[in-house]
């Protein structure tokens, strides 16, 4: 595929508002993670709050918007002066030639949870305000965004599990390709929810103590919130571009990763042939790795299958937590950041590495010049997406 640029980026998470504040938390190995006092009725453990969403506000024209996880798109649109660099490419091509393509995974739950807990007690119904079209609803996302931007162009939303903001790096980049657009905002958002907490815990996937990622003594993963922009433009000019995207759905199983990595092993291939690149040609890859036992061991199974114990890889969640379906968005960012800063955040948490890994861990942080990034998001159901992030020349 020919380059496609990437001329912004936003990214809101536990680690601070903007990119500048993720790169910041990541070079002092400093986690976001805390105790979870969100919801420790539904299975205790850590999470990766973003702070001061609660006393954040939509303006009055787009009230009917608030709920969780459109206030954590809203404060990514204000973030790294994003809105004001879409207001620009929306001059250059026109308002109606900019498509919007999110994922999320949960979409405005906690909205839907807290007219539950406020239903009739007699009839069931739920409160006569709850606004599920504009908050609950999957749509409701793409549906603020373009309106926050003042868009006109195709507008949608992607759930594929925790490959769903990846995997809108694709729809947009297939649509650009098309013509049927020339530029695409892209990425997503997911918020803490009851049911999220609760419904890991009842996997027994939530981890007693902060996740730690490739560690030997795993226990699984801290449940984070998050919300990230991308701006993908045909004619812009950008240091950075998305080289190549590759994607499977092996099926195997609802929530439990191929043991032989399949899925895993056909999307990073099929992002490195439509980069037309090689392996050796990747200089660091951020694994999904979400710091469950089998996760973590599939795609070092995948990783050393592609790249051997050549290409350093780590996992950024021990930082973040897992953000679900904007797990990718966030770690694009991060891909963004290592290529412009020549910076590899090492694993977090990690006091002894696995002895079955294979693949190049990186344990610390390193320093140096690199060119291209691969990254990638496994979700529930075998759904599987890696992009490849590179110097756009």
């Amino acid at each position: 595929m020919k380059p496609l640029p990437i001329t912004a980026w936003s990214v809101v998470n536990a680690l601070g508002t903007g990119a500048a504040a993720t790169l910041a938390a990541l070079r002092a190995r400093r986690s976001g993670l805390t105790e979870n006092d969100f919801a420790p009725a539904a299975g205790g453990g850590f999470i990766g709050r973003v702070a001061g969403v609660a006393g954040h506000h939509l303006p009055g024209a787009f009230a009917r918007f608030t709920c969780r996880n459109n206030l954590l798109l809203d404060l990514a649109l204000r973030a790294d002066g994003f809105d004001a660099q879409v207001a620009a490419a929306a001059r250059r091509v026109g308002p109606a030639r900019i498509g919007v393509v999110l994922g999320t995974s949960t979409s405005g739950i906690t909205a839907g949870e807290a007219a539950f807990r406020q239903r009739d007690p007699a009839s069931g119904a739920l409160p006569a305000d709850f606004d599920f079209a504009h908050t609950q609803d999957f749509f409701s996302a793409a549906r603020f965004v373009r309106a926050a931007l003042g868009l006109a162009g195709p507008a949608f939303v992607v759930s594929t599990a925790c490959a769903s903001a990846a995997r809108s790096f694709v729809d947009a980049a297939q649509l650009i390709a098309a013509g049927v657009i020339d530029a695409a905002v892209v990425g997503g958002a997911d918020s803490l929810c009851h049911m999220t907490l609760a419904g890991f815990a009842a996997l027994g996937l939530i981890s007693p103590f902060p996740c730690r990622p490739c560690d030997a003594a795993r226990a699984g993963l801290s449940i984070g919130e998050a919300a990230g922009l991308a701006l993908l433009e045909r004619d812009g000019e950008a240091p950075f571009a998305l080289l190549g995207y590759g994607e499977s759905s092996d099926g195997y199983h609802m929530s439990a990763p191929h043991p032989e990595a399949r899925g895993a092993i056909a999307a990073m291939r099929d992002a490195l042939a439509r980069a037309s690149l090689v392996p050796a040609a990747i200089d660091y890859i951020n694994l999904h790795g979400t710091g469950t036992p089998a996760n973590d061991a599939s795609e070092d199974r995948a990783v050393f299958e592609i790249f051997a114990d050549q290409t350093p890889c780590s996992s950024t969640k021990g930082f973040t937590g897992h953000t679900l379906g904007a797990s990718g968005i966030v770690e694009a960012v991060i891909a963004l950041l290592a290529l412009h800063e020549g910076f590899l955040p090492g694993c977090l948490g990690v006091t002894r590495l696995d002895p079955g890994f294979r693949a190049r861990v990186l344990l610390d942080n390193e320093s140096r010049p690199i060119g291209r990034v691969l990254s990638n998001s496994f979700g529930f159901g075998g759904a599987n997406c890696s992009l490849i992030f590179g110097r756009a020349g």
